[in-house]
């Protein structure tokens, strides 16, 4: 079971009792099921039922308390507390002031480990430079949570790690991020647009970073030696990835965009170098060619890819029992697929896609609930936050 997940499922008895300590929860968790939503057909015959449980603006991530309740970003710079109905129980204040640009605006959340003893939260945002607000790049912070019933306050901040370098444009951040079973944070990190810096060992853009929790260089990274910033760097050779997650069994996934269609989904692995932008199985926006990966074996080949392109956002590698199919299944949005796209994963590392459930919306953020059922968010003004469950 991935290390930050295990936090939230370990808390499905805690969900339990909360949607059942007093008369307040209770209708709450009711109101959950209430909706009947709507059904979805898969492309595999399957369906799943869709409950409708709240509307957001711009939503980017989404991940779940201890006690079932959850957090949800918005783009634009708000974080929201829902309830353990799915319900918005209220803002948090006190959190990074950010200014959305393009892709650019607050991004991913996800759990300290020890968030249970210190009540610490990381959270991922694009920032100007201070000296020339054309500039921007990522950031990771650290904070300090403090939850209320009707929402919470930030307090305690720290930026953790900064994209280098920032540079012109509003594109490929990336910073989504994930924390290993053995206690480091990874960060995804989108090579903004301007391909060779993915290549380029003297820049943290188009790579996988990793650190220990408290922002510092692990000793063992794979290019410590070199220092600067390739001592930060897991793995390169990316271009906008989108999803991160670990799997049970330890290993993590990626995700990320092609150009004109070769969309990837990643096994990384310390250390290597996936190929981008000198090989990719899309082609560039202006129809110029890229080398395909089979052209290239010293690159690591995607598990998967998709032409045409799916444009996946968002990533849960699948653990729970209300699907029990799913099992070890990655669970991707798809943006221009307009579709949750179902991923089987074999033990070798080989993966395919298994079905892919249309309902006409743009998916943003896939995360799997305490109570096994699947939560997407959808993308945009008016975003809904759907709670998925087996049809039968």
């Amino acid at each position: 079971m991935s290390y930050l997940k295990s936090i939230a499922l370990a808390a499905v008895s805690t969900f339990t009792l909360a949607a059942c300590a007093s008369a307040a929860p209770e209708t709450a968790a009711t109101e959950m099921t209430s909706d009947p939503g709507f059904l979805i057909s898969g492309t595999d015959g399957s369906s799943v039922r869709a409950a409708p449980l709240e509307t957001f603006d711009k939503p980017w991530a989404m991940t779940f308390l201890p006690d079932g309740r959850a957090l949800v970003t918005e783009k634009g710079g708000v974080i929201w507390l829902l309830g353990v109905n799915g319900k918005k129980a209220g803002k948090l204040t006190g959190g990074p002031d950010v200014e959305e640009r393009g892709q650019g605006g607050l991004g991913d959340i996800i759990l300290h480990p020890d968030f249970a003893a210190t009540g610490q939260i990381y959270l991922s945002y694009a920032e100007r430079d201070a000296d020339n607000d054309e500039l921007s790049g990522a950031a990771v912070e650290i904070a300090k949570l403090t939850l209320t019933e009707t929402g919470g306050t930030l307090s305690d901040r720290s930026v953790l790690w900064r994209q280098f370098d920032a540079v012109i444009g509003n594109g490929h951040y990336g910073h989504r991020l994930a924390v290993s079973p053995d206690r480091f944070l990874f960060i995804s990190s989108g090579e903004r647009q301007k391909f060779t810096p993915a290549q380029d060992m003297g820049s943290t853009l188009g790579k996988v970073v990793r650190l220990n929790l408290d922002g510092s260089v692990p000793a063992d990274n794979p290019f410590a030696a070199q220092g600067g910033p390739a001592a930060e760097v897991w793995t390169l050779g990316h271009r906008n990835p989108l999803g991160l997650a670990f799997a049970a069994d330890g290993k993590l996934w990626l995700h990320e965009m092609g150009p004109r269609h070769g969309d990837e989904l990643n096994l990384i692995v310390r250390g290597q170098n996936y190929g981008y932008p000198e090989v990719s199985n899309g082609d560039h926006y202006d129809g110029r060619d890229i080398p395909d990966h089979p052209t290239r074996p010293e690159f690591a080949p995607p598990a998967a890819f998709w032409v045409p392109a799916i444009s996946p956002a968002g990533l849960d590698i699948y653990e729970g029992a209300l699907f029990p199919t799913w099992a070890g299944n990655a669970l991707i949005g798809g943006l221009s697929s307009e579709a949750l796209v179902r991923v089987a994963i074999a033990a070798d590392g080989k993966a395919a896609e298994a079905a892919r459930y249309e309902w006409g919306k743009r998916v943003r953020e896939v995360e799997e609930g305490p109570d096994g059922a699947v939560y997407v968010l959808e993308d945009k003004e008016d975003a809904r936050l759907l709670r998925l469950t087996p049809a039968g």
